[in-house]
């Protein structure tokens, strides 16, 4: 395990202080779980961006499927004549 210096506001190390403290678990602690959550939280984002771009460059190619196909397929969820997914190619 490697170790990085942080300069925290005042502000930050008292609410730190609070949180280590309650939880009955060391600063470095504290702060390991918040960048773990927050970087898992930029990899989502980044993830999401993708598949946003990856869908925009889609619909630009016309790759679309109808409102109307899409509620049909719906409706048909849990019946007898469940139908395929709309542009699923099947």
């Amino acid at each position: 395990m490697s170790v990085t210096t942080v300069r925290l506001q005042v502000e930050v190390e008292q609410h730190l202080d609070a949180i280590a403290s309650r939880l009955r678990r060391s600063k470095g602690w504290v702060i390991n779980q918040a960048l773990t959550e927050y970087i898992e939280k930029q990899q989502r984002e980044q993830e999401r961006w993708q598949q946003t771009l990856e869908a925009m460059e889609s619909a630009a190619q016309g790759k679309v499927v109808d409102a109307g196909e899409v509620h049909s397929w719906l409706k048909s969820w849990g019946s007898e004549n469940e139908q395929v997914a709309p542009g699923s190619g099947e």
